[in-house]
C-alpha cells in the first residue's frame, strides 16, 4: 500500500530520479515509443503527460517550462509543432503502457510506454508496398496498351523503307563511279599517244 506516498522514488535520490525522467521523456518524444520496466513507465508517464498538456498551447512561458525537462531543441520543437497539435482534441491520456511480461535474468516486469496515436513502422511500410505495386501495374498496362499499336508498325515501315533506298543506292553508286574512272583515264592516255606519234 502507498500510505500517502505521492510517487514511486524508484530507489533513486532526487537528482538521479530527475535526470532519469528527463532522459526517458526526451526519448519518448523522439521515438514516440520506449521499452522499460513497468514501474519506470508508470512514473515517466506522469511527467510526459504534463509536458504534452503544456505543449498543446504554444507560448513562450510554456516553452520555458518544458525546456526545464527537455534540453534538446529539436525535440522541444517537435513537441510543440507536431505532438502537441496532434493531441489538441484529447483531454488527457496521451500515452499508454503495454505490459510485455518478465525480463530474463532479473524477472523485472517489462512494459512499452508509447504515445496513444503511435503507429508501427512495419504497418506503414506494408501499406506503402501494397499501394506501390498496384499503382505501378495499372500504369504500365495502360501505357503498353496504347504504345505498341501506334509505334510498332511505324517502326517496321521505317526500317523497311530505309533498307530499300539503301540497297538501291549501294547498287547504283558503283556503276556510276566506274564509267567516270574510265573517262578520266581515256583523256590522259590520248595525249601520251599523240606525243609518241609526233616524236
Amino acid at each position: 500500500m502507498k500510505h500517502k506516498n505521492g510517487f514511486n522514488p524508484l530507489s533513486r535520490n532526487a537528482s538521479h530520479r530527475r535526470a532519469m525522467h528527463r532522459n526517458m521523456v526526451t526519448s519518448l518524444f523522439k521515438f514516440e515509443r520506449v521499452t522499460t520496466t513497468q514501474p519506470k513507465a508508470l512514473e515517466v508517464r506522469r511527467t510526459a503527460e504534463k509536458l504534452i498538456t503544456r505543449a498543446k498551447v504554444d507560448t513562450v512561458h510554456n516553452r520555458r517550462q518544458v525546456a526545464r525537462f527537455i534540453a534538446d531543441p529539436a525535440i522541444l520543437a517537435k513537441l510543440f509543432t507536431d505532438i502537441g497539435p496532434r493531441m489538441k482534441d484529447r483531454a488527457g491520456g496521451y500515452t499508454r503502457v503495454l505490459k510485455l511480461g518478465f525480463r530474463e535474468g532479473d524477472a523485472a516486469e517489462v512494459a512499452i510506454l508509447e504515445l496513444v496515436d503511435y503507429k508501427l513502422e512495419t504497418e506503414e511500410k506494408a501499406d506503402k508496398k501494397a499501394k506501390k505495386p498496384a499503382a505501378e501495374k495499372a500504369a504500365p498496362s495502360e501505357a503498353e496498351a496504347k504504345k505498341p499499336a501506334a509505334k510498332k508498325p511505324a517502326a517496321k515501315k521505317a526500317t523497311a523503307s530505309a533498307a530499300k533506298p539503301a540497297a538501291e543506292g549501294e547498287a547504283k553508286k558503283p556503276a556510276a563511279k566506274k564509267p567516270a574512272a574510265k573517262k578520266a583515264a581515256a583523256p590522259k592516255a590520248k595525249p601520251a599517244a599523240e606525243a609518241a606519234t609526233e616524236e
